[in-house]
């Protein structure tokens, strides 16, 4: 009997947000609410739609492997040279060549925990070292929602080959500032590759957070990784980008780069989506004017809510974090719990916010009741 590699059969199946048609049916409703994915609430740019047309009459060839025009264009937007971008199948596939080219069995990989999800999956598949250092709160006696990077830097070791940094971290929401960034980046040794993953940069607006492209400036072994799934509503069409300090790093992650997975389709409609870059503007502006909003009505509810840099809210409820989402879901809403952690929550539009408060309302109401009459909670 063939059998697969042990780190492989040990791997968790990743669960991708609930389809909403499927429960709306399950339910016997009209309609579910999603708000488990980060995706934002709009249809895709005009201009990506028209691009999209025009590039489906030749989907029978294969695409542009390098994505030269696609590279070009973000080169420009970023004032760096070709030869320091590298687009890719979503940030996630980036993420995992980056720990293809730079992590041998038994290097180490660090990150904050809990970070993105994908970072101990990358380590174990590549049978490297996962150094996962804890978050700390950002408010004193709060919950643990924002890298140490105190912590993280010492952490680092002669074997450490890749660090991630996601700021704004999902799925916490929090961001790490500018000095506390800068001197983490100053401590890090060269041998080790710093890459600042800034899925979520374009709904930053705390001011003292940091742009990553500008810290990677004369830094060799900083990276930067972005994606167009979230604010610029690509989703569904899969690419990424990296940005590197010094072409070296770059080439390397080329060269595990998966032959054409970057599609025509993906290309043209991310190229479309950059020449729309005013419209996004206004579009993220929208997300954080109703992140605000959900923010405050969630504070407003007694909630333990961190300031959130990214288009989703968090809410570390701790043990009640699974049977809340599970009562949700039941009401029509679906959101992304994190067993015994917190309940990540999308900013959709303000229908689909204030169903998911009306649900939320609900729930914390049966949960009160339950105390009161000694009924066990779910």
């Amino acid at each position: 009997m063939v059998s697969a590699r042990p780190a492989v059969q040990a791997l968790p199946a990743y669960k991708p947000g609930r389809n909403p048609a499927d429960l709306a049916r399950e339910l016997g409703v009209e309609r579910a609410v999603k708000l488990a994915s980060n995706e934002v609430p709009f249809p895709p740019l005009p201009a990506v739609v028209q691009a999209l047309a025009a590039t489906a009459g030749e989907t029978h060839r294969y695409p542009d492997n390098g994505a030269a025009v696609l590279t070009a264009a973000l080169a420009e937007r970023y004032g760096v040279a070709p030869e320091q971008v590298v687009p890719g199948c979503g940030a996630v596939m980036l993420c995992q060549q980056l720990a293809q080219s730079f992590n041998d069995p038994g290097t180490g990989l660090a990150f904050a925990w809990r970070s993105f999800e994908m970072y101990p999956l990358l380590a174990q598949v590549a049978g490297a070292r996962s150094t996962q250092v804890p978050l700390v709160p950002s408010t004193p006696g709060g919950a643990p929602d924002t890298h140490d990077l105190d912590a993280l830097a010492a952490a680092v070791d002669d074997t450490t080959r890749l660090v991630f940094v996601c700021n704004p971290n999902n799925p916490t929401g929090t961001a790490v500032r500018r000095a506390a960034l800068e001197r983490f980046l100053d401590r890090v040794p060269a041998t080790a590759l710093v890459v600042l993953d800034e899925a979520y940069r374009e709904f930053v607006t705390d001011p003292d957070v940091p742009d990553g492209l500008e810290l990677m400036r004369g830094r060799p072994n900083v990276a930067v990784l972005r994606t167009f799934s979230k604010a610029w509503g690509l989703a569904g069409l899969r690419v990424g980008y990296l940005v590197t300090e010094h072409p070296a790093v770059a080439d390397a992650v080329r060269r595990t780069h998966v032959p054409f997975s970057v599609s025509s389709l993906a290309q043209a409609a991310a190229v479309a989506a950059l020449a729309s870059a005013d419209e996004v503007a206004r579009r993220v502006t929208a997300v954080v004017t109703e992140r605000d909003r959900l923010t405050a009505a969630l504070r407003e509810r007694g909630l333990e809510v961190p300031d959130s840099q990214a288009n989703f809210v968090w809410l570390p409820l701790g043990e009640a974090s699974a049977p809340t989402a599970a009562a949700l879901e039941a009401r029509g809403v679906i959101t992304r719990p994190f067993a015994g952690e917190g309940i990540r929550v999308t900013v959709g539009t303000p229908e689909e916010d204030d169903v998911f408060l009306s649900a939320l309302d609900a729930v914390l109401d049966a949960a009160r009741d339950d105390v009161r009459t000694g009924t066990p909670v779910a």
